[in-house]
């Protein structure tokens, strides 16, 4: 860059990828002069592995995102060129949107947005620098992060987020050969990594890898099942000055054949996997080709996404068959795949081992337990995928900010967003495997659809200057007309006139015997709000955000009235309050298992503490009636208070 860096500013972000560039443009925009670091600004924001955004749960994390004020959703809308709604057919607690991107495009709408907030922050931002550099250590003094080491540079810094991404300590592996790296054609941050664990944080290993690239005119396309998107398709951005996004490719469908498995199995000595050459443990929900042959050896195919990588690119993404097995193998199996008989590989796929820190030594907010003003995320906290690190971006970036103003920061409950659930399973359990969020990962989830991610959040992002107001007042006044249009349908009253019954046979929603409110008709089965102007009520006067939240409340009230006494439930001890420096020695009554694993998670909440496995409920108790009553804590414990934690 030609601008001249600073050598002091307020915070300092290591790593372009999704997570850095969240975190970099939220403290920016929080008032927060940044530098964001990474080796090669040519990548920011590289998808490094499958070119697209969103998918089970993920889909609903990118919506939180820009509920919260991030920008994901609004770059992948823009860099959009095939979008799907996964389960349309299920609930709405688990559709999910996915949409693939044009892999360049999405970089340079990133970029440019980066660039942007470094030449004309708004009012009340701060500007973002952009540097090129090796961060090779921290600059700690008195226990405070004060700074990073940078290309034999110093700068200063009162917060530092690290998203270091496969990067920490890379090392990829083609077969049995290996060389260092975080990603083809890129190095690895290897100082880096023995710095952090000299300052104390605990580094494990993990793997990730991804599969061949290949060359898109030497796949016979017209033999395979066609994969078109959704029309209209769905968005991710609740911004609608955001363009809309357009399907613009068809994905194709194939799949791997029991020749494909045979010569797989035939070549596992030649596997870094298999040989011993790899340490790190891989993705249980993304396993590469070779371990889906070796773990299901029922299955006789898997299926195989064919997916392009642009609109201008040649190459083509074949999802589901991520592998490091050597060039030769590869090849060999990819032409008993049908329809790739002929097809040419330009990259090989590969595995790659990095190092990540114990998720359990941070607090809720992602600051480090170990340094202060020290924020870590994404991949380095043992996640996987680019949403899972864009909302620790975004989250860290925040609470990084709101950490220097002197105010407390944001924490999600579980119950609030898929945000809250990803956070919490990672401070309170940790991982020793690439971690995954599904829509089965939290318990109230109907209570956390993608369609009213809005409604949820999107008032923390104004209250942090990160969503303009006007927005937030316009999801204020959709809220309003919910609840309004809720106590209106159940006001209006119909009477079972003969034209009413026949009405309803021909539509299949049942009989009717006595008169009945509008609300109760459009909770029948195969119901919706357009067959209301039978009875004279407004439809068409209401936003189509309203029209859709109120058919989904009314649907699933009970459901959702359920889980919201649940979460209520939950709150009376999940926000009481736990000093990590508690001496759980000096708790009489406590089992030693437990100690021991209060000592070593640290919770932060007692509701924390009842999510690390292994702890039982009469643990909880026992901890509950000495943090609330110590001098009652050594005796007989009161039967409704131990049933609070057994009912959990």
């Amino acid at each position: 860059m030609s601008e001249k860096i600073p050598d002091s500013v307020d915070v300092v972000v290591v790593g372009a990828g999704h997570a850095g560039c969240e975190a970099a443009l939220a403290t920016a925009r929080m008032g927060c002069e940044t530098i964001l670091v990474t080796f090669r600004l040519d990548q920011v924001a590289a998808m490094s592995c499958n070119p697209s955004i969103g998918g089970v749960a993920k889909g609903q994390l990118v919506r939180e995102i820009d509920a919260l004020g991030g920008v994901m959703g609004q770059v992948a809308d823009r860099a959009c060129i095939h979008f799907r709604t996964l389960n349309p057919k299920k609930g709405p607690a688990v559709r999910s949107p996915r949409a693939q991107a044009d892999r360049d495009l999405y970089h340079r709408i990133m970029l440019e947005l980066l660039m942007r907030q470094g030449d004309n922050p708004g009012p009340g931002q701060a500007r973002l620098h952009l540097l090129e550099g090796e961060v090779t250590g921290l600059v700690v003094h008195n226990g405070a992060v004060c700074g990073i080491h940078v290309s034999d540079t110093e700068i200063r810094a009162r917060a530092l987020i690290l998203t270091t991404g496969t990067f920490l300590n890379g090392l990829m592996h083609f077969g049995l050969e290996n060389r260092v790296g975080g990603r083809y054609g890129d190095p690895a941050s290897v100082q880096l990594a023995e710095d952090l664990r000299a300052h104390g944080l605990r580094l494990g290993r993990l793997k990730t890898g991804t599969p061949a690239r290949l060359l898109k005119d030497s796949i016979d396309f017209d033999s395979l099942e066609r994969q078109p998107g959704d029309e209209p398709p769905p968005r991710f951005s609740f911004d609608l000055s955001v363009p809309a996004p357009r399907n613009q490719i068809v994905c194709h469908l194939t799949q791997t054949t029991e020749r494909t498995h045979e010569i797989i199995r035939s070549s596992l000595d030649q596997s870094p996997l298999y040989s011993g050459k790899i340490v790190g443990i891989g993705p249980r929900y993304c396993p590469s080709i070779e371990d889906k042959v070796v773990k299901f050896p029922e299955r006789t195919s898997h299926h195989v996404f064919l997916e392009p990588e642009g609109l201008d690119s040649d190459l083509i993404y074949p999802n589901g068959i991520s592998t490091s097995l050597p060039q030769p193998v590869q090849e060999a199996f990819i032409h008993s795949i049908p329809g790739l008989e002929r097809a040419e590989i330009v990259r090989p796929g590969y595995a790659v081992e990095y190092d990540y820190a114990d998720p359990t030594g941070l607090r809720p907010s992602l600051e480090s337990a170990v340094i202060r003003g020290l924020f870590l995320a994404g991949q380095i906290n043992g996640t996987s995928g680019y949403e899972e690190a864009a909302a620790q971006g975004l989250m860290a970036g925040i609470n990084a900010a709101l950490s220097l103003r002197g105010e407390e920061p944001l924490i999600l409950g579980r119950d609030e967003a898929y945000v809250g659930v990803l956070i919490d399973d990672l401070v309170s359990k940790g991982t020793e495997e690439p971690y995954r969020l599904f829509t089965a990962s939290a318990e109230h989830r109907l209570l956390l659809r993608q369609d009213n991610a809005d409604f949820r959040l999107m008032r923390y992002g104004a209250q942090r200057g990160l969503i303009p107001r006007e927005r937030a007042r316009e999801v204020e006044a959709w809220q309003a007309s919910v609840r309004e249009t809720l106590d209106h349908l159940e006001k209006i009253m119909v009477a079972p006139s003969d034209s009413v019954r026949d009405w309803l046979r021909e539509r299949g929603l049942g009989e009717m015997t006595r008169t009945s409110s509008l609300l109760s008709i459009l909770r029948r089965p195969g119901a919706v709000m357009t067959d209301l102007r039978r009875f004279g009520f407004p439809v068409d006067n209401l936003h189509p955000r309203v029209i859709e939240q109120v058919e989904i409340e009314v649907k699933y009230a009970g459901y959702i009235r359920r889980h919201e006494q649940m979460a209520e439930t939950e709150r009376r001890y999940e926000s009481l309050p736990l000093d990590r420096d508690l001496d759980y020695c000096a708790i009489p009554g406590l089992r030693n298992e437990a100690r021991e694993k209060f000592k070593r998670h640290k919770p932060a909440t007692l509701g924390q503490a009842s999510r690390i496995p292994g702890i039982l409920p009469s643990d909880l108790t026992t901890l509950y009636l000495y943090i609330r009553h110590p001098q009652r804590a050594a005796s007989p414990q009161p039967e409704r208070e131990r049933s609070l934690f057994e009912e959990k």
